[in-house]
Parts: C-alpha cells; structure tokens; sequence
C-alpha cells in the first residue's frame, strides 16, 4: 500500500484528498503547514508528497527541498491555485515530479497518481536489479573481496540513495574517484551529467571562472557568455577531487551555491538555479587544514555530512590476488600473446609488498611485468626490484577472520555503529523513537549518535 503525505493550510484540500485518495486504497496522512509536513518528514518515509505551493512561513518549495534531502526516491506533486510558467519550470527543476493547478479534475488526480506511483516502483525494481548486478561484479570497477571492501559497498548502497553531500577520504591510488561514480551510478541522477574536477590539476587563475562560467565582457578575452561546470551537471552529480587544494576565494563561492544552490557567472549579476549533488575527495587531513586556517570550516561541514573511508591497499592485502588477476587479464587483451597466470613465488611477493601507491601502484607493476614477460606468466624474476625484495609478510585469514595486518579500532567501532543506525531506522520505518527502542537505547542518545555520524536531519520528537 503506497504511502502517500498531504500538505495544504486549507482544511477543505486536505479533506478532499483524504477522502479521495484513502477511497483508491492509498495509505494518507494530512499535515496543515509546510513546518509540520518537514518535521513529519523527518520521522516518516513516503512514497509521494503532495503539497501545496504557496503556503505561509514555509512554502511548498522548501518542503520538495527537504523532501530530496530527506528521501531522493519519493515522488513529490505540486499543486497551486496560481500556477505560473516560472513556478512550474522551478519546481520541476528542483525535482517536482509534476504540477496540479486547482480547481481538480479527479479522473486527472488518478492518472497523475497512478503513473507517478508505477514509476516510483519501476524505479525501486530498476535500482534492486542493479545493486544486484553491482554485487556480483564490484562497484564501478571497485574490485575487493575483504571485509573491509564489502563494507564500502554496503556502504556506497546506501549513500548512493540520497543526496547528502559525501566526501571520500583516502590515500592517493586507492580509487575515490571510482567510489565517486559508483555512489553516481548507483542512485537516482544515474543517466544524468557525472562531472569530475580535479582542483589542483587547474590554475588558480582559471579555477573560478572553470567553475562558474562567465558572461561576455566579464575580463579581458570574454568574448562570449561561458557556461561553468557546476550548470553542465546540472541535475547530475559534481565530483570535485582534490578539494583541499581550492583556493581560499573558490571556497567562498562553492560554499554559496552549496546554500542557495546557484551559480552566479563572473560578471553577472543574477544567479542560475543548479540542482547537484557535490561529491568531494582528499588525500589530506581536512580537519588539520581546518585548525590551521587553510580551509574553512564551515564549507568543510557543508562537504562533511557524510564520510566515506577507502582502506589503503596494505590493510586489505587479501584482495592482491584478485585485482593482479584483474589487472592481468586488462592487459593481455592489449598484447599479441596472453599471460594467463602469475606464479606462486611472483604472487607471494606482491602480496609482501605494501604498496604505498595503493591500487594504482599495483596495476603499473603487473602492466610492467606484462611488458618484460616473454612467457605464459608473471616470473618473480619479472618483478621491479622493490617489490621482488620485499620485507613484509603475506597475511593470513584466522577463523576468526582477524587481519593478521592489524585494523583502525575507532574506524572500525565507528563504521559498525553507523551501520546499526541506518539499519535501525530501516526497520523502524524512519520513526526515530522507534529505532532506539531497537536498539535499547535512550531517544537523547540515539539523537545525539545520527548527529555524530552526520545522519540527523532536523528537529524530531522528545521523549
């Protein structure tokens, strides 16, 4: 039974389509103003909103707004007793499904409904079947078969389904950008624009008009209105890499569009509605940058809502052997003769070796070796010196599936505990108070335990 949230400030709206809708076998909740219906929102998971345009205090489109934050799969529809063709356009850019003008017709109200809801579940078959799909054959070429890498998916699965902004932390080498494209490919903009920026591969001088665009006339050799990158992923997925390296004056203006989500042009002097979803990645220390004036820490909190940790390849060394079989098969397609194996010694090595450029490093190495190798496998004497002179020890699995290489305790504890949380709230259905009783804890601390992990998404019921 779809579930479906009515919001509208005249009780006579709200009558009409409760009547309606609960007579078509819909489940229906009615909320008298756009406050109470974010709040609700907030509690509750919906398959479809309809809500009123213009209503006071908070309006209609600050609750589609809080809707695609909140769940970026339910349908919201909009309706307006004055419908113009710049509110309907705004909307529909901002993620309304569709625009209902009163006086209703009820025979439209139906099919609006009907189509929107057969779309909603075609949608949730589509995203099943892939995140099937992705299960079997790794994320976006994200390749691992530890405990570490299957966390990432689980992980990845359920980032991807909303719209917070993430930002993906690791180590150079060891796949962010591939993370940034699965969280693209498995949620709902997939189809739409993946735009990837690396900021410290664009001069400073070029970074902000790169970003932004510019209109003509706006310096020197503006010759033409520019659209930026941020307009050419619109409705699509922004993956900004590198971010600690963007200069102080960009940060001002990304953190701008991350608030009123527009870009203004260099030169212009009106904003241009963006619909994105920034996706961000650093090899640094944000937090460190923080303390020392380098980046600000309120963009920082803007990119931080949630954080997404690759393992450096050296604490998952048990994947070696399927990433050199991967990269193995790569590149024999590209040669005259195929290497079909690596040999026991040669595989003893790379799994000793620690790899300080992480999964890229591993790949240059079987890519060298391939290039060297005469015959049908990789020979320990075809390994560069480094890795074939390797001191670390190649790590077994227990029986209690202990690395034997060692683990973050707090990365760990933290990681689990998140995952309680989304589960809890799962099984609750998105009720709060619920999912602590589940978890046999307080309503205050199970509170403050989503704010620590950036899953908070405003005010909710008191105990």
């Amino acid at each position: 039974m779809a579930r479906l949230l009515i919001v509208d400030d005249e009780p006579s709206i709200l009558e009409f389509f409760e009547i309606l809708l609960k007579s078509e076998g819909y489940e229906v909740e009615t909320v008298s103003s756009g406050r109470e219906a974010i709040a609700r929102l907030d509690q509750q998971l919906y398959d479809l909103v309809i809500t009123d345009l213009s209503m006071p205090e908070v309006d209609g489109m600050a609750v589609l707004d809080r809707v695609k934050e909140v769940s970026a799969d339910t349908l919201v529809l909009m309706i307006t007793a004055f419908a113009t063709a710049e509110s309907a356009v705004e909307a529909m850019k901002r993620g309304a499904y569709d625009y209902l003008m009163k006086p209703f017709k009820v025979d439209e109200i139906r099919l609006v409904l009907r189509n929107a809801l057969e779309k909603s579940a075609l949608r949730r078959e589509n995203q099943a079947l892939r995140r099937e799909v992705n299960r079997k054959k790794g994320f976006s070429h994200l390749i691992g078969e530890s405990q570490k890498m299957q966390r990432l998916f689980d992980l990845i699965e359920r980032v991807a389904a909303g719209r917070s902004s993430v930002l993906i932390v690791g180590e150079s080498g060891t796949g962010k950008e591939l993370v940034a494209k699965a969280i693209h490919e498995n949620s709902s903009r997939e189809g739409k624009p993946f735009v990837s920026v690396n900021c410290a591969a664009i001069p400073e001088t070029l970074i902000e008009s790169e970003l932004f665009g510019y209109v003509r006339g706006a310096f020197t050799g503006a010759t033409s209105n520019k659209r930026g990158l941020f307009e050419a992923a619109h409705e699509g997925t922004f993956f900004l890499d590198e971010i600690a390296e963007l200069p102080s004056q960009v940060q001002v203006k990304l953190l701008r569009v991350l608030q009123e989500r527009a870009v203004l042009r260099l030169g212009s002097t009106s904003a241009t509605p963006v619909d994105v979803r920034i996706l961000s990645a650093t090899n640094r220390d944000l937090d460190d940058a923080v303390r020392t004036g380098d980046f600000r820490e309120d963009l920082f909190y803007r990119l931080n809502v949630i954080q997404i940790r690759i393992p450096p390849l050296r604490e998952r060394k048990e994947d070696i052997p399927v990433l050199a079989r991967h990269f193995l098969e790569k590149y024999s397609k590209d040669r005259d003769h195929r290497i079909k194996r690596i040999s026991d010694s040669a595989m003893d090595r790379l799994m000793a070796y620690d790899y300080p450029g992480n999964v890229r490093e591993l790949e240059n190495v079987i890519e060298q070796c391939m290039a060297l190798e005469i015959g049908e496998e990789i020979r320990l004497e075809s390994l560069p010196e480094k890795v074939r002179t390797a001191q670390g020890t190649v790590p077994s699995v227990p029986s209690s599936g202990f690395p034997t290489g060692g683990l973050h305790l707090e990365d760990e504890v933290m990681s689990y505990e998140r995952a309680l949380l989304v589960d809890a709230l799962r099984v609750a259905g998105g009720v709060k108070k619920r999912a602590a009783e589940l978890l046999n804890i307080s309503f205050r601390s199970f509170r403050y335990r989503l704010l620590k992990h950036g899953l908070d998404t405003g005010e909710d019921e008191t105990e």
